[in-house]
């Protein structure tokens, strides 16, 4: 049986964290951030960026010949994905009809321009020259004061956000190793702020409870902040100490999670690059 798009993008993720590669961690940093098709300019998706080995220019086969590029003999493709609208007709309870609007996970074969003759590459667009850890502060305090979040630091080893509260508890800037795992840290915690209904609404599950500490959505939540606070990171062209998030334990966490759940990586990529656009909002250009 043929795989489904969602197992194909699974195992691409798997198959990165097995080799010690966290998908999410990928430092690509620029005004064309990360990986983008050559044609359109645009930047592909968060999890195409994840599923993607390279940053910079990609095109399907026939994108590149029409530029009078060809892709080298033997070279492999790899794939990204897109949400196709399809309509779906259905039956309501009284008899009558009504067109339902489904969609359904597709995917192109993409080659990077390293595997194409032909073709020059695009110059390289300059990054701004704004201090990135002064761009992040700036970042989360518009986030904060635009939202009413309260902020609250105190001498402590807990970070968490509050839904019923509506506020992000951090510990002291200076108990953190550097100024880049303070805002890491808060990115982390300001992505899970965006649960709240007003916000991306993701505090509910499909049958209306709660999210519950232990449960697939918490973990689910949870990877959302961890893909949403390292897009953001590097957006900024922050580093952090990755050392933890390297670790055997980390890895194998997410790996159990994702062979259970072929549908998990594509559902929290989304919801973490809805935060993230959420909380960049009209302030990052």
């Amino acid at each position: 049986m043929a795989k489904s798009v969602y197992e194909m993008v699974t195992d691409r993720i798997i198959s990165q964290l097995e080799q010690g590669v966290i998908p999410w961690e990928k430092p690509w940093t620029g005004v064309r951030s990360g990986a983008y098709n050559r044609i359109s300019k645009k930047s592909y998706s968060l999890l195409n960026q994840m599923l993607l080995k390279f940053d910079g220019e990609y095109a399907t086969f026939k994108q590149w010949e029409s530029l009078g590029g060809h892709v080298r003999k033997g070279e492999k493709s790899e794939i990204i994905v897109f949400w196709k609208i399809q309509p779906v007709e259905e039956e309501r309870e009284d008899g009558t009809k009504e067109i339902k609007q489904i969609p359904l996970l597709r995917y192109f074969n993409v080659f990077h321009i390293s595997q194409v003759d032909g073709v020059e590459p695009l110059p390289k667009e300059e990054l701004n020259n704004i201090e990135p850890i002064e761009k992040a502060e700036s970042i989360l305090h518009d986030y904060w004061n635009r939202e009413g979040i309260e902020i609250e630091h105190t001498a402590s080893d807990d970070a968490y956000y509050s839904p019923s509260r509506d506020l992000i508890h951090l510990p002291l800037f200076e108990q953190f190793k550097d100024a880049n795992e303070y805002y890491s840290t808060a990115f982390h915690e300001s992505v899970h702020s965006t649960m709240k209904e007003s916000r991306c609404n993701r505090a509910e599950d499909r049958k209306g409870k709660l999210v519950a500490f232990g449960s697939n959505e918490y973990s689910k939540e949870e990877l959302v902040a961890e893909i949403g606070s390292a897009n953001l990171m590097n957006i900024l062209g922050i580093e952090s100490d990755k050392s933890f998030r390297n670790s055997a334990a980390y890895i194998q966490g997410w790996l159990s999670v994702l062979k259970n759940d072929v549908k998990f990586i594509v559902s929290a990529s989304s919801k973490a690059e809805k935060a993230v656009d959420y909380i960049l909002g009209e302030t990052f250009a």
